[in-house]
């Protein structure tokens, strides 16, 4: 859009990190950072098994330990009524019923369905003295049959979890037409059939949970310092789990390290330390191990996906059918159930034009740690799916995968395109971004690198995936922002959408000032203020700059036509003589002339600031879109994979900062990989046990992985918010997952292996080719 500027990508568009000295020099402010007078420490007991009725909780001695204060168990939380949690799922599944909600307890009661529950809270003068307490509350248990898989909770006969979920099935959704389907699946030319894993992981962010809580009894409001990704859909969601009025629940948040969708739900551990705090008429405050956080945060994906193409004769594809089955958990979150419905229905075709579409959608419980919205939500699965199905097709057909996506992509002139699950995609050149990628990574040249790696002994391929997401408006139906320019001639932004380690101290503050014409250090960005009432949507789904960023060019555009018309004022002439430069305005004629922080001084008298305002949008879905191409060395003899090229092409609509989108887009690739090439969280199938519950357990991607991304842009501005901005937080794991598998292998299949599922270690790509070697002996 922008019809009324010049392109934001004709702007100088770098800017430096505004928040970056403050965070290098230790100058940060995280959670554990706050520390109130008189604060008592917290410490959770947790279960240590997956499936057991709780005999007895007998906290008799923990509760004598000198410094103890307080001991809560599951019989504090159901008396409090902390036991019903929020939920975002508001689709109806085939039966015509909402999703299975189970009552949760904030401190389990009556039954632990996973290892790492909370069991009790003990709070103490110290957490030295809280721990000690922790070893003395004795719990005995009758164990349960435990189920870890979310394909073996749905089978008969497993242990059911939830006495309302029948064969564990909290959530049953189907789109599209299964007939139609399964009809063209039947006359098809070629049929291509692929089951995939996109494995359970743990989000880990540096900086790991903690919960400060104060109470003032007075009023009955409490204040959380938490980590977080937006202060009102928190607050909203502890309401409904506590009871507590929202506008009696203030939430501080400054710097926060890490969230990747974990910081957006919330968590029993927060409610229990609010009865802690109410109990003890004293501030109470826990921070996660490192541990705890393997046990307790939410984790992410877990989903199994069967997948049927058809193709015509001409390489054409006829109709997709895929089953999902998704865990969520021993109990549904608050946003991970509809994340993983609505995104891969949203996307369940790719970029792809497809006549006949059927995915039906399973969410089951199991005796795991609840799953929630992690990087992509959804959308890095069923791309998995896509991506590989086409990538199989290709190798069956003896087609070039290039090639048979070129056949398939939505073309430039069909735009928008409403796709068979009712979604309109806005325009988009899926065959132009590929195109640019495929010259970027070489792929010409791809076979004369694969003869040097086989004369070397090595084995090489080249994966490529094309993808498209949806970013949501949100759960909000506007998002605002509060302008004011200051008599210093700064100017002072406050947004509800918080960062944690997006940039948006940055970009925030150079949109507004480029919009003013003044220098980018000038424009203060403030997150998480209370005190500023604003309607507005958690960072999250890579919808932030579209929402919360148009915002701030709507309200910086609103800001400067009232100095204008100030200045105008003051000056004796009409607005329309006014020129605005540099941060100042100027009298056409006469040259006379007024800065911004003048005017601000000027009208200033108490409460009267002439130059503050709320400015709101409301916008509609965006659909970024890219290309990935990965090149990759397989060492037949130690199975060890060296990623030797990179190249990502993104159409994320206009850029406004590209050192930051290329940091977002790096970062998402890399988490992408660490998920194909290690990150697994796995439990023992017969205990439930946490068998990755450390870093010693749990593979991280690491830093030498790759030398270089080549990252270019091949944007089509949106014109469904002011900025023309689409997203790019997360197609980077989107696209990195299915590239990444692709590559691997197409190295692979020289040497007879097929197939191979996440996580494709150094082991298991040591096995599959060990495999191969002996079936064909």
């Amino acid at each position: 859009m922008l019809t009324d500027s010049e392109p934001v990508r004709d702007r100088p568009r770098y800017a430096n990190r505004l928040e970056d000295a403050r965070l290098v020099r230790g100058a940060g402010r995280y959670t554990a950072d706050w520390h109130l007078p008189g604060t008592l420490a917290g410490v959770f007991v947790r279960s240590d098994r997956a499936h057991a009725r709780l005999v007895a909780v007998d906290t008799i001695r923990a509760a004598a330990r000198p410094g103890v204060r307080a001991v809560l168990t599951g019989a504090d939380a159901v008396a409090a009524g902390y036991v019903r949690f929020y939920q975002m799922m508001s689709l109806l599944g085939v039966d015509g019923r909402p999703i299975v909600q189970p009552e949760r307890p904030v401190l389990a009661h009556g039954r632990v369905r996973y290892v790492g529950e909370p069991l009790a809270l003990i709070v103490a003068e110290s957490e030295a003295i809280a721990l000690d307490a922790a070893e003395h509350v004795v719990v005995s248990y009758e164990d349960l049959p435990a189920v870890v898989d979310a394909r073996c909770a749905l089978a008969d006969g497993a242990p059911v979890i939830h006495a309302h979920a029948p064969r564990n099935l909290a959530f049953d959704y189907a789109v599209g037409d299964a007939n139609a389907a399964a009809a063209a699946i039947a006359a098809a030319h070629h049929v291509t059939r692929l089951s995939v894993e996109s494995t359970r992981v743990a989000p880990n962010p540096l900086e790991p949970r903690a919960c400060l809580v104060h109470h003032d009894a007075a009023s009955g409001g409490y204040t959380l310092y938490l980590p977080v990704q937006g202060i009102n859909m928190m607050r909203i969601q502890m309401a409904k789990l506590t009871g507590v009025p929202e506008e009696r629940i203030r939430i501080v948040s400054r710097d926060v390290g890490g969230s990747f969708g974990q910081r957006n739900q919330s968590y029993p551990e927060y409610a229990a330390l609010m009865l802690a705090a109410q109990r003890t008429s004293r501030p109470v405050k826990w921070v996660s191990t490192r541990s705890e956080g393997f046990l307790a945060d939410t984790h992410g994906r877990a989903v199994a996906a069967d997948g049927t193409l058809a193709i015509d004769a001409s390489g054409r594809f006829l109709a997709l059918s895929i089953e999902y089955a998704i865990d969520l958990g021993a109990y549904p979150t608050p946003g991970g159930p509809a994340a993983h419905v609505r995104n891969p229905v949203a996307g369940m075709t790719g970029v792809y034009r497809i006549g006949a579409v059927h995915a039906r959608l399973r969410q089951t419980f199991t005796n795991t740690v609840p799953v929630a919205p992690y990087r992509g939500a959804g959308r890095p699965d069923c791309t998995y799916a896509i991506e590989r199905l086409v990538d199989q097709a290709a190798f069956e057909l003896g087609l070039d995968p290039v090639e048979l996506r070129r056949r398939n992509f939505v073309p430039l002139d069909a735009f928008p395109y409403r796709t068979p699950s009712g979604i309109e995609y806005e325009r988009c050149d899926f065959a132009g971004v590929q195109q640019r990628a495929l010259e970027l990574a070489d792929y010409a040249g791809f076979e004369n690198r694969r003869a040097s790696s086989a004369a070397s002994g090595m084995l090489r391929g080249i994966g490529t995936a094309s993808a498209i997401e949806i970013t949501w408006p949100g759960v909000f139906p506007k998002d605002e922002v509060r302008i004011e320019a200051l008599p210093d001639g700064s100017v002072d932004l406050v947004s509800v959408t918080h960062s944690s380690g997006q940039g948006h101290e940055t970009v925030f503050a150079q949109i507004a000032a480029d919009v003013l014409g003044i220098a980018h250090d000038r424009v203060h960005v403030r997150q998480t203020v209370n005190e500023v009432p604003l309607t507005g949507n958690h960072a999250g789904g890579s919808r932030t700059m579209a929402g919360a960023g148009s915002a701030c060019r709507v309200a910086a555009k609103a800001l400067l036509e009232r100095a204008r018309a100030l200045a105008a004022e003051a000056l004796h002439v009409e607005p329309s003589q006014v020129d605005a430069r540099g941060g100042c305005f100027i009298e056409r004629e006469s040259g006379r002339m007024l800065e911004l922080g003048e005017l601000a001084a000027r009208g200033s008298d108490g409460d009267t600031k002439p130059l503050a305002l709320t400015a709101e949008v409301s916008t509609g879905s965006t659909f970024p879109n890219t290309c990935h191409i990965a090149e990759v060395e397989i060492d037949p003899l130690t199975g060890v994979t060296r990623l030797a090229r990179y190249t990502v092409v993104d159409d994320c609509g206009n850029v406004i900062n590209p050192a930051i989108v290329q940091g977002q887009v790096h970062g998402a690739v890399v988490q992408g990989l660490g998920q194909v090439f290690g990150e697994h969280v796995v439990f023992d199938s017969a205990s439930g046990q946490l068998a990755s519950g450390s870093l010693l357990d749990y593979f991280l991607p690491r830093a030498g992985w790759l030398e270089a991304i080549t990252h270019d842009e091949r944007p089509i501005a949106s014109e469904r918010n002011p900025l023309g901005a689409k997203g790019v937080g997360e197609g980077g794991c989107v696209g990195a997952l299915p590239a990444a598998a692709n590559a691997v292998l197409n190295a692979l299949r020289p040497a007879g292996v097929d197939d191979l599922q996440m996580p494709m270690s150094a082991a298991r790509v040591w096995q599959a080719i060990r495999a191969a070697r002996s079936a064909r002996a």
